[in-house]
């Protein structure tokens, strides 16, 4: 078997076993790209009333454990806390994927949504399946896709390599 045609097999091979993990990257990349821009992914950012930060930690979670649909009842139930001086606010995000965004001088609840984007982060990583499945499934699939764009442009330059090399041999004679 020629060389051409084992890049071909490779190529036909490799598409077809990386098919449905890169095109749930592709599909979960393109919603990331547009997390900022749809509300139903990420929740948009509220402003508070001022650039002061004025709450405890104590009264943070007084306040996300007055959110009913957050279901926290102690930091145990809270995932991350996101601070943003220039906005005067922050955003508690509870194991939930509820995001209680709350203003950090007053303490007024201004906004709890559903946030989808750390679900769509964990599709597009793999880490959603197992904890494994980036290196044992993701990571294999890039490489894959690394082989198939490099014999997709062998395959693509093929056709002018052999055109070159005939004129080269007719012009030599």
């Amino acid at each position: 078997m020629n060389f051409a045609k084992l890049n071909r097999v490779l190529h036909r091979w490799g598409a077809l076993a990386v098919a449905l993990p890169v095109l749930l990257v592709i599909l979960t990349g393109l919603l990331l790209l547009l997390k900022k821009d749809l509300a139903w992914i990420q929740p948009p950012t509220q402003k508070g009333s001022s650039q002061e930060l004025s709450l405890s930690f104590d009264r943070i979670l007084e306040v996300a454990q007055s959110v009913p649909e957050a279901g926290i009842e102690s930091w145990d139930d809270i995932d991350r806390l996101d601070v943003r001086p220039s906005k005067g606010m922050l955003k508690v995000r509870s194991t939930n994927r509820q995001e209680i965004q709350i203003d950090a001088r007053t303490g007024e609840v201004l906004q709890v949504a559903f946030r989808r984007s750390d679900f769509i982060e964990s599709l597009h990583d793999g880490s959603f399946f197992h904890e494994n499945a980036k290196l044992w499934l993701f990571l294999p699939s890039a490489l894959i896709l690394l082989s198939l764009w490099v014999t997709g442009i062998y395959l693509f330059l093929l056709p002018y390599l052999v055109r070159r090399k005939q004129k080269k041999k007719a012009s030599a004679q």
